[in-house]
């Protein structure tokens, strides 16, 4: 029994630390299994196990604390698995890494010849230090390298710029006040935010995103089909029935149009946008998660379109160029993928601007690590 413990303790301190990555680390609350979400929360496993284990010699509580980390990670490899249908090793390795260290700090702690006060002030300090760092590295691992490539061209009818107030006064009083959608977007990459697309066309090499665009002359429909047939690349969110918040009264000018405007644009291309469906949805286009809202279906593509989503997104080849044809603007909804804290892109919501990030500067590199979102399937 005596040689059976730490057997019993290191499964205790696993089963501990894959607990607290669901409950408390974000894995249920966003609807993932990534094992790195693991990390901040390490420290409580770690010194309940060095604890359970402080009368042992040290070999037998450093192989307690080994066997500990390689059931941690045989459970989280399992579940990503099975959740997910994919093995995340760049996770799986961090938490191998950051888990021996942890584990040899902690041991050093125990060893050092100090009062239990300074030792307790030490272990305190740890956690708080642990769980600070690994919240920033996390963040840091999760967001995609600044884009350097050509800037990309905005144009759209949501209020991504002077957002936040309801008159001329009250905007030039607080600022700009960027949408966080606006925000991020220019975080990633060099973006032109433009009113016309006649006085400023997207330039060489750059994308074009048109996000659910008020109604737009006749030359700038003629614009985008010869600069996609050109060989250019264009994200077109076209919604059906926008669920954008409205700040001013029904029927103003100012607020976003309620549906697309984009149907001479998509007849030309053979694309018939439906209705939408008036509900939330998590949706997986090409890899990315993405949270809908009240989207619409593209009933009708060409043969030269592939659709994701149920037919909620497209990818279609137009010409020489390319397009990506979403019936829904209101991904763009801070709400619907923005992390809580905002710095925190490892506690993000969904893919959403990684995903848009992606497609307006696709030589960009990614990110070092990915979400990994639970198959609906799999629950």
């Amino acid at each position: 029994m005596i040689a059976r413990l730490p057997l019993v303790r290191a499964i205790v301190a696993a089963l501990l630390a894959v607990a607290l990555a669901w409950l408390v680390g974000g894995q249920m609350l966003l609807g993932r299994i990534d094992p790195a979400l693991v990390l901040p929360l390490l420290p409580v496993p770690v010194f309940l196990l060095a604890w359970l284990s402080r009368r042992d010699p040290v070999p037998l509580r450093l192989r307690a604390g080994a066997l500990a980390l390689l059931l941690l990670l045989i459970v989280q490899a399992g579940l990503a698995y099975g959740l997910a249908g994919m093995l995340p090793w760049r996770q799986l390795a961090l938490v191998a890494l950051a888990g021996a260290m942890l584990a040899l700090l902690v041991e050093a702690i125990g060893r050092w010849r100090a009062g239990r006060a300074v030792q307790l002030a030490l272990a305190l300090l740890l956690v708080a230090g642990w769980f600070a760092g690994a919240h920033a590295l996390l963040a840091s691992l999760y967001r995609p390298p600044v884009a350097t490539a050509a800037p990309a061209t905005i144009l759209t009818g949501l209020p991504l710029r002077w957002s936040g107030g309801t008159d001329i006064a009250a905007m030039i009083a607080e600022g700009t006040q960027d949408d966080p959608a606006l925000a991020r977007l220019e975080a990633a990459g060099p973006v032109r935010l433009v009113d016309s697309l006649i006085d400023q066309p997207p330039l060489p090499g750059g994308a074009l995103l048109l996000a659910h665009p008020r109604a737009l002359a006749p030359r700038e429909l003629v614009a985008i089909d010869a600069f996609v047939r050109r060989g250019g690349r264009a994200v077109i969110l076209a919604d059906a029935l926008s669920g954008w918040p409205t700040r001013h009264p029904l029927g103003d000018p100012r607020n976003p149009p309620v549906t697309s405007l984009l149907t001479p644009l998509l007849d030309h291309w053979g694309v018939v946008l439906g209705a939408a469906e008036s509900r939330p949805a998590a949706v997986v286009a090409d890899g990315g998660r993405l949270h809908l809202f009240s989207a619409g279906r593209f009933d009708r593509l060409p043969p030269a379109c592939r659709s994701f989503a149920g037919g909620q997104i497209a990818f279609c080849r137009i010409g020489e160029g390319t397009v990506w044809l979403v019936g829904d603007a209101d991904l763009l909804f801070a709400p619907l993928w923005q992390p809580d804290p905002a710095w925190a892109a490892h506690l993000r919501k969904a893919d959403t601007m990684e995903w848009l990030s992606a497609r307006l500067w696709p030589d960009a590199p990614a990110a070092f690590l990915r979400s990994v979102w639970i198959d609906p399937r799999a629950r």
